[in-house]
């Protein structure tokens, strides 16, 4: 999966997940995504640097969750 890709695709996932009052986890997106647990950790890595998502937490900054959520519905 191409990297720009996988990127929406989680701040997708995570918004929904936060939404529903729900927290995701490397193990149930690695599961819901079938991507490599590899490929996942390094783009929420980048996520994390770029100030969408707070690894610690596994929950998306305001900005992240913006576009998150303006990406629920879209076909990626």
């Amino acid at each position: 999966m191409d990297k720009k890709i996988l990127a929406a695709t989680l701040l997708q996932a995570l918004a929904v997940a936060q939404r529903e009052g729900r927290v995701e986890t490397l193990e149930t997106l690695v599961e819901k995504l079938r991507v490599r647990r590899r490929d996942i950790r390094g783009t929420l890595t980048v996520l994390h640097r770029q100030g969408m998502v707070d690894v610690l937490r596994m929950r998306l900054t305001l900005s992240g969750f913006a576009i998150g959520s303006a990406l629920i519905g879209e076909t990626l």
